[in-house]
């Protein structure tokens, strides 16, 4: 299945990039690819079958994430379909209302696109900073929102530093200043490794995916609470209460459900272990490494995971010496890690680009072992020491370098 390795075993260490699909899940999907396999719009038993188990799927979802109802839940491709969904859809519904948003600066790709593509078109973004933990205040929000503002979009927790948003307080802030502004939030890395309660939170749309709590790939949902009014960004069906046109993915969806249950059923354990994991290695890399700095906020952060900063080396040529120890893990977010772009997130919150390229994000999932981490904590610093003999760099002239570039 994979490239000969020179370590002694396989460490997947990338689950906010995507997870396994669970075994409970694959045999739950299997009988919708064939012996179940009607159009779920169809009247006859075939379509009916499909349609009772995507309705089921629904209600599991509904449950996790403590939505008002199963029907207030939209069926998408996945979570950027979805984030795309709440903003152009949800924007262009009230555009009457005005033509302001509110974000930040540090959200996945697929909010910031589409806010640029509403820009283009007339409208007027308003980009909070962060703190150097990740963080928004709630004045922040409170002093951007205008009457004039439809929508403000804030993402939970973020997936390459794991910081969790304080959501309850965001929405409070927003909702002082303008009670009609609707509030999104992308979930996405959120769901499957940390309790979902929308109606805690206070939000009005939430996006979700499949992928990242070991479901299948190409099925996502967006939560929007009863009331809250969408542009459907594709048409040409009756689909998803009209919102979303095209026959439903019903194997990904059913998929979907079954990660939905099989997380309720793990989530206090994996919490628990996971975050045991993320803590050990982070203490061993500690006592065994210097020039190294954590991102993200130290305890408000998601538990799988662990984003540090490695200096006088890049994350590139660490990547590929792990890969090859057989240590599977990432720099940066998944959605552009090609482009080798610098990290608009570390950017944000203050990291210069020369440091930036230096960073790392371990995220362990259910299938990993205490065993693993071992092998982490013994291979790492090993791959640390071997590429800093390589690199160019000293303590001392890094500094200068970095400093020079900040001049």
């Amino acid at each position: 299945m994979f490239l000969q390795k020179a370590g002694k075993r396989v460490v997947y260490l990338d689950h906010i990039a995507t997870t396994p699909v669970a075994q409970e899940v694959i045999e739950a999907m299997l009988p919708y690819f064939r012996e179940r396999f009607g159009n779920p719009t169809s009247l006859h038993s075939f379509g009916q079958v499909a349609k009772k188990a995507i309705n089921e799927a629904r209600e599991k979802i509904a449950s996790l994430i403590k939505a008002g109802s199963p029907e207030e839940i939209i069926f998408t491709s996945g979570g950027i379909e979805a984030n795309n969904l709440a903003i152009k859809g949800i924007s262009k519904a009230y555009e009457k209302r005005g033509r302001h948003i509110v974000s930040t600066e540090i959200e996945h790709h697929s909010i910031l696109h589409p806010l640029k593509t509403l820009e283009r078109e007339g409208w007027e973004v308003t980009y909070l900073k962060p703190d150097k933990y990740g963080l928004i205040d709630p004045d922040q929000v409170r002093e951007a929102v205008r009457e004039d503002t439809v929508l403000v979009s804030i993402g939970h927790s973020n997936r390459e530093i794991g910081t969790i948003q304080n959501i309850k307080e965001l929405v409070k802030a927003a909702k002082e200043k303008n009670p009609r502004v609707i509030f999104h939030t992308d979930a996405c890395p959120t769901l499957g490794h940390y309790p979902v309660d929308l109606q805690e939170w206070g939000v009005d749309a939430a996006s979700f995916t499949a992928h990242l709590m070991y479901g299948p790939k190409g099925v996502g949902a967006l939560w929007t609470r009863k009331g809250v009014k969408i542009r459907p960004l594709i048409e040409g069906g009756t689909q998803e209460r009209g919102v979303r046109a095209g026959t439903e993915n019903v194997p990904g969806i059913v998929g979907f459900g079954a990660a939905a249950e099989l997380t309720m059923k793990e989530l206090d354990d994996r919490m628990k272990r996971l975050s045991y994991y993320r803590d050990k290695l982070k203490k061993a890399l500690e006592e065994k490494l210097d020039y190294i700095e954590f991102t993200g906020h130290p305890t408000q952060r998601l538990p799988h995971h662990l984003s540090l900063i490695v200096h006088l080396i890049e994350g590139e040529a660490m990547l590929l010496r792990l890969d090859l120890m057989g240590i599977e893990t990432a720099s940066g977010s998944a959605c552009v890690s090609l482009a080798l772009k610098q990290s608009h997130v570390l950017f944000a919150i203050g990291v210069p680009k020369e440091v930036a390229n230096g960073s790392l994000v371990f995220s362990f999932g259910r299938d990993n072992t205490e065993e693993d981490v071992d092998y982490v904590i013994e291979e790492f610093p090993k791959t640390v020491k071997l590429l800093r003999e390589l690199s160019p760099f000293t303590p001392e002239n890094w500094e200068q370098y970095v400093k020079g570039k900040k001049g």
